[in-house]
């Protein structure tokens, strides 16, 4: 099954996408959005940029566990993972959002 991104509002009224694999794993998690269409921008920004690994930083986090940071053309953040338990599980993550963000489909969740 091919990955989706789950578009939804926060309790604040902001703006917010997964990106989930196949398996309904979430694989990478937008920053938030004042609008609607600054995420649908930002959706396609990671479609776009999604299979560069250039524009992947990985990163530690506090607790010392691994996770990445998806960044477009002009450095701005617009998706990280969650921690993994190791850097192979890193590494796999990421070849999941190459593989799964620039076909994925748009589940809305924003209309009723």
């Amino acid at each position: 099954m091919a990955g989706k991104f789950v578009l939804s509002t926060t309790a604040d009224g902001q703006y917010i996408f997964n990106l989930k694999a196949g398996n309904g794993e979430t694989i990478l998690t937008s920053e938030r959005y004042k609008s609607k269409d600054g995420a649908l921008n930002g959706i396609e920004s990671v479609r776009k940029n999604a299979p560069l690994d250039e524009r992947y930083e990985r990163r530690t986090a506090s607790n010392g566990a691994p996770y990445f940071v998806l960044k477009a053309a002009n450095h701005q953040e617009i998706g990280k993972s969650e921690t993994y338990s190791s850097e192979a599980a890193l590494e796999n993550g990421i070849a999941s959002v190459k593989r799964n963000a620039p076909e994925a489909t748009l589940e809305d969740q924003t209309v009723s």
